[in-house]
This record gives C-alpha cells, sequence and structure tokens, in this order.
C-alpha cells in the first residue's frame, strides 16, 4: 500500500474541522437555535430552556471525556473512537428534522441535539490529540490556526448554502436571496428550516471521506484487557499530581472558565440576538457570515502570531476582547445602545450587535486555536490523547456552569440581557488564573 504524503495528513485532519464545524455554526448558534426561539416564542423562555439542556449534556461530558482519552492511550485506536463518535454526531443532527412547528417535542428534540453535541466533542478530543504527530513544536500554532481558519471556511460555506437554498422566513417563505427551499420542501411547515439537521449531517458524511482516507494513527491497536479499569487509575493518578504540575494545573483551570464563557457566547448569540433585537433566522444567520468570515481571517493570522510570540499572550489579548463584548451587549437592545434611546426604526442596535459578532468571531477563532497549542506545550509526551481528555474535561467540567447560570439568571430576572451576566465573571476567572501559567509548561 502506498504511504499517505505528510501533505495529506495535514489536509485530511484539517478535513474534520471543515466536516465539524457546520454543528456549531447551523445548530448550536445561527440557524436552529433562532428557529427554537421561534417555536416556543419567548425569548427568556427559549433562552432557559437552551441553557438547561446544553448544561446537561455538558455534564456528561465532563464525566466521559478524561477516561475516553486515557482509554485511547492505552489503546492507540483513535481511529475507532472517532468513527463511533461520528455515528453519534450524524444521527444527532438527522434528528432536529423532526423538530415541527406544529408537533414540537422540546424534550426530544433537546436529548437529539445533546447526542450529536456530544459525538462532536468526544470526536474532537481524539483528533486534537493528533496535533502533535502533524509538525514540530514550533510548527503547531502555525497548523493549529490553518486547521481553524478552514474549519471556520466550512462552516461559512454550509451556513451560505442553508440561508441561499433552504432556510425561510417565517413571514414570506423566502430564502435570503428570495427563493423558495429547494428540493420542494414545504415552508408552511418550516421545512427549508429543519433540513438544517440532515444538511449538517450529510456535511459530515462526505467531507469526513479525507479524513478517515489520509489519516492514520501512528500508534498502534493493541488488545486491552481491563483498559476501563486502567484508565481510571491513568485518570486519577494525572489528576492526583496535577497539583505538582503548577503550571498544567492553572492551565487547565483558565482554560476552563474562558473556554466555557465563549461556548456561552456560541451558545445563546442566536437566541439572544432573536429575543432581544427581534432577529429573524435570516437576521442571525447574516450576523454568522460575519462572525465566521472574521474568525477564518483572524484564524489563519492568529496562528502566525501564535508561532511567533507563543499562545500565552495571543490567548490573554482575546479575553480582553470577549469580556469586553460580554459587557457591551448588555447594554444593546432594540430600544437603546450604551445607554442612549434610539427609535424604533434605527438600525443602529443591530449594526453594533454586527460589530460585537465579528469580534466574537475574530477572538473566537483565535483563542480556540491557541488554547489547543497551549494544551501541547503544557502536556506530557506520551500521555497527549488523556491529556486532551483533561483539556476537554477542563472545556466541559464546567460547561454546565455557564448555561446553566444563564438559564438560572435568565428565569429568574424575566431579562436575556442581565441573563448573560455570568459570561462576565468566568472571562475574569479565567484571565487571572492564566497569569500563572508558564508559557513552556512545567519543567
Amino acid at each position: 500500500m502506498k504511504a499517505v504524503s505528510h501533505a495529506k495528513r495535514l489536509w485530511g485532519w484539517f478535513f474534520f474541522d471543515w466536516a465539524s464545524q457546520p454543528y456549531n455554526t447551523l445548530l448550536i448558534t445561527f440557524i436552529f437555535a433562532p428557529y427554537i426561539k421561534e417555536l416556543i416564542g419567548d425569548g427568556v423562555q427559549a433562552q432557559a430552556a437552551w441553557g438547561f439542556g446544553i448544561g446537561a449534556g455538558g455534564v456528561i461530558i465532563a464525566l466521559l471525556a478524561p477516561v475516553l482519552g486515557a482509554m485511547a492511550d492505552h489503546s492507540g485506536n483513535r481511529l475507532a473512537w472517532i468513527k463511533m463518535f461520528s455515528a453519534m454526531y450524524v444521527i444527532g443532527a438527522f434528528g432536529l428534522w423532526w423538530a415541527m412547528p406544529h408537533d414540537f417535542n422540546l424534550v426530544a428534540i433537546l436529548i437529539l441535539f445533546v447526542i450529536g453535541m456530544i459525538g462532536m466533542e468526544f470526536a474532537t478530543i481524539f483528533t486534537n490529540s493528533m496535533l502533535p504527530d502533524l509538525g514540530t513544536r514550533e510548527e503547531i500554532g502555525r497548523i493549529s490556526g490553518n486547521g481553524w481558519a478552514f474549519g471556520y471556511l466550512g462552516g461559512l460555506s454550509a451556513l451560505i448554502i442553508m440561508l441561499a437554498f433552504f432556510a425561510e422566513s417565517g413571514t414570506t417563505g423566502k430564502t435570503m436571496i428570495g427563493l423558495d427551499p429547494l428540493f420542494g420542501l414545504d415552508a408552511r411547515t418550516r421545512e427549508g428550516t429543519r433540513f438544517v439537521g440532515p444538511l449538517t449531517g450529510f456535511w459530515y458524511l462526505l467531507f469526513m471521506a479525507p479524513f478517515f482516507m489520509w489519516v492514520k494513527d501512528p500508534k498502534p491497536a493493541v488488545s486491552t484487557p481491563g483498559a476501563v479499569k486502567r484508565a481510571l487509575a491513568s485518570v486519577w493518578g494525572t489528576l492526583s499530581r496535577l497539583p505538582n504540575t503548577p503550571s498544567l494545573f492553572s492551565y487547565l483551570g483558565a482554560s476552563m472558565f474562558y473556554r466555557d464563557a465563549l461556548n456561552g457566547m456560541y451558545f445563546f448569540g442566536g437566541i439572544y440576538a432573536a429575543g432581544v433585537l427581534e432577529w429573524t433566522v435570516v437576521d442571525v444567520g447574516v450576523f454568522g457570515i460575519i462572525a465566521i468570515i472574521s474568525g477564518a481571517i483572524f484564524a489563519w493570522l492568529g496562528g502566525y502570531v501564535d508561532q511567533r510570540m507563543g499562545p500565552k499572550p495571543v490567548i490573554m489579548g482575546c479575553i480582553i476582547v470577549l469580556a469586553f463584548v460580554a459587557v457591551s451587549i448588555i447594554f444593546v437592545s432594540r430600544d437603546s445602545v450604551y445607554g442612549v434611546a434610539v427609535g424604533p426604526r434605527s438600525t443602529l442596535p443591530d449594526v453594533t450587535f454586527y460589530i460585537f459578532g465579528a469580534l466574537i468571531g475574530a477572538a473566537g477563532g483565535i483563542i480556540q486555536s491557541a488554547s489547543r497549542t497551549m494544551m501541547v506545550f503544557q502536556a506530557r509526551p506520551g500521555q497527549m490523547v488523556e491529556a486532551f481528555g483533561l483539556y476537554g474535561l477542563a472545556g466541559k467540567a464546567t460547561s454546565f456552569i455557564a448555561p446553566i447560570s444563564i438559564g438560572i439568571v435568565t428565569a429568574m430576572t424575566g431579562s436575556q440581557q442581565i441573563g448573560v451576566t455570568p459570561l462576565i465573571v468566568l472571562f475574569a476567572m479565567g484571565f487571572l488564573l492564566l497569569l500563572l501559567v508558564k508559557p513552556d509548561g512545567d519543567e
């Protein structure tokens, strides 16, 4: 069999980001989330329900991520795990087709959504752990940035296709460019918008082909009797040693908070804009296009800055930008911008929120790329999958805090704007802990 070239391995790895990004872009943020708000009707109820559903998924991911990573370190069969979690991704995505306007079962739809989200997150843990195999320590920042940028382009392409040919307006029944939904989909039952689930599943199946053809696991699979027991022991041993590796400990804590806050922005951006600014699915989609273009450009540029300066200052700068946005969105509504009253037909709130979208996209793309580079610098050689399992744990151990706290605060105050204030606290905690992290990790 002809050996796969290094360039193909890189592109195969990049294609995971391209294939999986639509779950974030189309389902979590820009199409399906505001559609859920339309089905529920009330923005406060939708934001609270979305928070509790995603929070429940976060608890499951937090509990299982490090154990799965440790098991993969023992067996080496990362591709088999990726295939299994890819199946969950596709099943969950396809299931969202049944979010019908006149027969809407919120609990069932949230369960299907969480199944797909869990599949995406766990598959990401195993693909991220392959990053050190793709280049030298000096190259991985650029490689990671290029991967994120390519993924953003995939999400952008899927979003444009969805808006142009499928997602119909609830009032006109037409797509963003004035067409009826393709394939004869019925706009009256919102089949065009509901097609976002099958489209996301088909997209993943199609574009994961280069990954499975070109990416090979350099660590051969071995028989692993008692793998679960050894994995649990390995995770416990790693966790018990964390106080002896203060830089890694601090970084996992920092990333736990700032990534949770960033995910909160992604999870609630669409529902927030739909409720506070009264945007339609198409309006939120345009917001998404702006954010994704910004994210793709800056993820690519950020990879070179990361390679030149190292990931720590890059991450800290991004946290400052994101914290500014988290504070600012509270002061933008249909009636006012930063306390200045505007008329009902003013476009200033919309333009301001579009600017925030560009900032979230830019800083979010850079910080996610730089964060996985930083994890490589902090991890122990030979325990990379377990380390990324812990990184997944750090990203998910508190992943229920942002959505659940937003759900609780929103429900208690009856305000979507006040409801997102927990994000500010999470960004601040992440920034403070990052000050304790050594750029090159523990000795």
